[in-house]
């Protein structure tokens, strides 16, 4: 009978620009050969798995990279449930990922957002990625919620900001877990965005703690404070991901090849 190999899970989690350092962490799994069979995101992870999971390489997602500044993405809407329309960035993403819907990767994925009105998270696999993409980085506030199949959906970051159990639950024997938050003491705060990113940070944290036993290897690339806004920090963000994910690379191995010993 033929061994089976493990299915190793990737699980990107929220953070805004910060999260461009899953490129890096990509690019180094490339590069080293580590397979990834499945991937969970939340926010800016749900972003870059999507992109990943179309077999863009980790060099085209740093190029894209480049695309995400303010003027390319915000349409500003008369306030009532968000200052930011979305439908530029909805837009966007559409492009970028050629309008295709999740089934049609060919890395299966799940997209984490959090269903406003029942407070809990909501796990998109099948469907319109640029439609879910969108509902997972609507930082409530900021963007304007998305209608979805009778919900109300925003951010994935407000109730599974590492989606740990959610690449689990989709078949990974190994889960490979980062995490781009930073907590700095006393962050500046001088508008209406910080307020909101700062309170999502807080309220995140202690939920961030209590996952992480349920990863194999947790990774933490952002040593240093990131605004996450700050897309013109692309290189610095990603090399980040590089130096942590270099780090784990024996590791990974190990697990997966005494995985199999030990069926």
């Amino acid at each position: 009978m033929e061994q089976r190999k493990p299915k190793v899970g990737l699980a990107l989690g929220s953070g805004g620009a910060r999260g461009i350092a899953h490129v890096g962490v990509l690019d180094v799994f490339e590069k080293e050969n580590i397979p990834i069979d499945y991937i969970a995101g939340s926010s800016m992870g749900s972003l870059v798995g999507a992109l990943f999971a179309l077999r863009h390489s980790a060099t085209d997602l740093e190029e894209l990279a480049s695309l995400f500044k303010r003027k390319y993405f915000v349409d500003f809407t008369v306030p009532k449930m968000g200052l930011i329309n979305g439908k530029r960035i909805e837009e966007l993403i559409y492009m970028l990922t050629q309008g295709k819907n999740i089934e049609d990767l060919e890395v299966p994925l799940s997209i984490v957002t959090t269903d406003l009105q029942k407070g809990r998270s909501v796990i998109l696999d099948s469907g319109s990625i640029s439609k879910a993409v969108r509902a997972s980085i609507s930082i409530p506030g900021i963007f304007v919620p998305v209608q979805y199949d009778g919900k109300i959906l925003v951010d994935g970051g407000i109730v599974d900001r590492v989606p740990i159990q959610a690449v689990r639950n989709m078949g990974a024997d190994i889960v490979i877990a980062v995490d781009v938050s930073f907590f700095p003491k006393d962050p500046p705060i001088t508008s209406i965005y910080d307020v909101i990113m700062q309170s999502m940070e807080i309220m995140g944290r202690e939920i961030v703690e209590s996952k992480w036993l349920q990863a194999d290897v947790l990774m933490r690339p952002i040593l240093k404070q990131h605004s996450t806004v700050a897309f013109q920090e692309i290189e610095a963000l990603v090399e980040q991901g590089r130096v942590e994910a270099s780090h784990y690379v024996e590791d990974i191995r190990r697990r997966i090849l005494n995985w199999e010993e030990k069926r």
